[in-house]
């Protein structure tokens, strides 16, 4: 791979906003960042970006699949392959593949075929696997299926960890043995978060004490505010250093929550999500199963059939960036690392991913200005739109 110019762009990473600047990247890494009026390298493989913004590549940690293809669709191999070209779109270079409440075996096929597409990777990069259960509160399931809930079993974890590795698993800490599961994710080398929970702050408080920093889908499925017991909505907002998920579609989160979380929550514990499900890239009427549940898209929400719950978003991360823009009005600047150098941070990728540095990886999403469409993406340096 030869050496690649970014040109005329306007370069926005954490802390960094430079108009008229250049990117210089070289065996896939960024090898130096230019300003306005500095002298510029002759190379070969020019890239003008007329412009347009150059930010670090989305990374997504928490999706479930896209164009009629989901994470656990066990007799469809193509299916990362196709949800990882559809994220690309958005802008999204890495992502974790994130699963549902369903069987083990189907957990075990789900993790081959990500293994499978961790081999190639002709799309956006996975990290790796996000478990959204089995262990959550069955009182809380939203569009997850109670039928295959239990409790939090680390060698479950482990043996599907042996397969392809898992990143994160989303879980209910106030189940039996939550404090130390967490204790043992951690361990391993995997992010726990709390999710689909109905635990008050104290029951949460002891996987706190263990290490879990981690809120899934903040706000949504997990106990409310209340003034006479904040549960996990008021534990967001009190404990600083909990890493907030975020779905900016203006449906999970109304445009005062966003403003709210925005303004009392550090900027570097809060991360964009999608939650995007297969019908994300598709249009109104697209109708499917989740974890055996029916599901119908209209108006752009994805709800169950049976009871009209919230199964998840359309939501393109590129999108969720623009919204966040919009609603909040902070510079761009600061609030682009929730879209990636947050997560970096968490998964022990902050040194290589998430900002437009020397020595990062070379992971940057060209995006319109004024509406944020993506115009091309580069991966390791190799443009792939």
């Amino acid at each position: 791979m030869g050496d690649l110019l970014v040109k005329n762009a306007r370069v926005v990473s954490p802390g960094v906003d430079m108009r008229k600047a250049a990117v210089l990247v070289r065996k896939g890494k960024v090898s130096a960042v230019y300003a306005n009026g500095d002298e510029l390298p002759s190379v070969k493989d020019v890239y003008d970006a007329k412009g347009a913004l150059a930010v670090p590549g989305f990374i997504d940690v928490h999706l479930h699949g896209a164009c009629g293809y989901d994470v656990c669709d066990e007799d469809s191999p193509e299916a990362i392959e196709a949800i990882a070209k559809a994220k690309l779109e958005e802008g999204c270079t890495s992502f974790l593949p994130t699963t549902l409440t369903v069987s083990h075996e189907t957990l075990v096929k789900a993790a081959r075929n990500v293994a499978r597409y961790r081999r190639n990777q002709r799309y956006a990069k996975v990290i790796g696997i996000h478990l959204e259960g089995p262990f959550i509160n069955p009182a809380c399931c939203g569009a997850q299926n109670p039928g295959f809930v239990r409790k939090p079993d680390m060698g479950e974890v482990l043996s599907l960890n042996r397969i392809s590795p898992v990143k994160m698993v989303t879980f209910a800490p106030e189940r039996e043995g939550g404090a130390e599961f967490a204790a043992l994710c951690i361990k391993n080398g995997i992010v726990p978060s709390c999710g689909h929970t109905g635990a008050t702050l104290a029951e949460f408080s002891p996987a706190y004490a263990k290490g879990l920093r981690h809120m899934t889908h903040f706000c949504n499925q997990m106990t409310k505010l209340h003034h006479r017991e904040i549960g996990m909505v008021g534990a967001g907002f009190l404990i600083d250093d909990l890493n907030t998920e975020v779905i900016c579609d203006k449906i999970h989160l109304c445009e005062d929550m966003l403003r709210l979380v925005f303004k009392k929550r550090p900027l570097e514990h809060i991360q964009l999500i999608t939650d995007s499900l297969r019908c994300s890239h598709l249009p109104d009427g697209y109708a499917f199963e989740m974890g055996g549940l029916k599901v119908m898209l209209k108006n752009g929400e994805a709800r169950l059939v049976e009871g009209g719950n919230l199964a998840g978003s359309t939501l393109w991360i590129n999108k969720g960036l623009k919204n966040i823009v919009d609603v909040v009005k902070l510079p761009l600047k600061d609030v682009v690392r929730v879209s990636s150098w947050n997560q970096a941070i968490e998964l022990g990728l902050g040194k290589t991913l998430g900002r437009i540095a020397k020595g990062y990886t070379a992971d940057i999403a060209v995006l319109d200005p004024k509406t944020f469409d993506v115009k091309a993406v580069f991966v390791n340096g190799e443009r792939r739109i």
